[in-house]
């Protein structure tokens, strides 16, 4: 079978972990070449090269160039194994981004798989769990995916340490999507989770985010010791159709006011368009809704990740996709079979 070329000078992990995906299921081999070549760190990372060898390992396949800085990857995948698994990022590296490269094609297999991850599970550069769980595999099941993560330990940068688990059950027939209209906003929820710190920075987090966006189902939770420490303020929206989350996680030498009016403004800026998906949402929907066949969500300005994304899925499946401003900085993005 011909290897795919693929330049990644102009994406970043996500354009490596959806190419790891997509030859997964197609069975179809790749080779990408200047691997996150923008970045300030360009190359494999610790976190993108455990997706590299959870892929090879989940399906008896084989990756040249994985290695620490390595910028050149060719990948072949081999068949599909469901089972049990176990993989370590060994950083504070996202244990959801290796979930969302690993769960669609467990997904296709014929038999249930159990996934143990330890890494990352709230830092700045990925989306938090509670994304994950809450939002994320809200969407996916609209779809027919069928998964149940499940948290066992916060993990924070830089610690890491966190622990995650998820049952992934065969899909069958998948369907596609439809999410253009959000509906009503009917409720509000703010959490603030936090380990190893005092409660008044907490406290403080909430108080700022209540002053953006008041709400009754506001709290913050004190988390049992473990690794590091860490706070962060989480959002979410559910409407009629979907839900939203925005996020923001403290930091040294940025006030607990800022981090929680930081999260508060995501969300009201969202709920001031009529989009249906959050720009985090839209970038993670596009290659499971391109595996379900097509559909179609409506999303706030998506940048260049979307772009990325949708290059690399249009290289390896028949599909094509659509992006078109239907007014007030909402986009319709769709995805039809060619």
């Amino acid at each position: 079978m011909k290897t795919l070329q693929l330049d990644g000078s102009e994406g970043g992990g996500q354009m490596l972990r959806s190419a790891l995906t997509l030859a997964l299921v197609t069975s179809k081999p790749f080779r990408m070449t200047h691997i996150r070549g923008q970045r300030r760190k360009p190359g494999l990372m610790r976190q993108h090269l455990t997706c590299v060898h959870a892929a090879r390992e989940i399906s008896g396949g084989s990756a040249d160039g994985a290695e620490i800085g390595s910028n050149e990857l060719v990948f072949h995948a081999g068949t599909i194994k469901p089972g049990d698994y176990r993989f370590a990022i060994g950083t504070a590296g996202s244990t959801g981004l290796l979930l969302q490269t690993l769960l669609p094609a467990l997904a296709m297999a014929d038999k249930p798989s159990t996934l143990h991850l330890s890494g990352g599970t709230h830092n700045p550069l990925a989306p938090p769990f509670d994304f994950l769980e809450r939002i994320h595999q809200t969407a996916l099941q609209r779809m027919g995916f069928h998964a149940a993560p499940q948290l066992r330990q916060h993990g924070f940068a830089p610690a890491g340490g966190g622990e995650i688990t998820c049952a992934i059950t065969p899909s069958g027939r998948l369907a596609p999507l439809d999410l253009t209209d959000r509906g009503n906003h009917e409720s509000t929820r703010i959490r603030i989770p936090f380990r190893n710190l005092s409660a008044d920075i907490a406290k403080r987090m909430l108080q700022a985010a209540l002053k953006i966006l008041p709400c009754e189902d506001a709290r913050i939770d004190q988390l049992p010791d473990g690794p590091g420490q860490g706070v962060a303020c989480l959002i979410e929206c559910g409407f009629t159709n979907t839900r939203a989350m925005s996020c923001a996680f403290g930091e040294m030498g940025v006030s607990a006011e800022k981090v929680g009016h930081r999260a508060a403004r995501m969300m009201d800026g969202f709920l001031t368009s009529n989009a249906a998906v959050d720009l985090h949402l839209a970038d993670q929907l596009l290659l499971p809704m391109a595996l379900a066949g097509g559909g179609r969500f409506t999303t706030v300005n998506p940048d260049d990740h979307v772009t990325t994304n949708i290059r690399v899925i249009e290289t390896f499946l028949p599909v094509k996709f659509e992006v078109k401003t239907s007014g007030n900085g909402v986009h319709e993005i769709s995805c039809d079979p060619v």
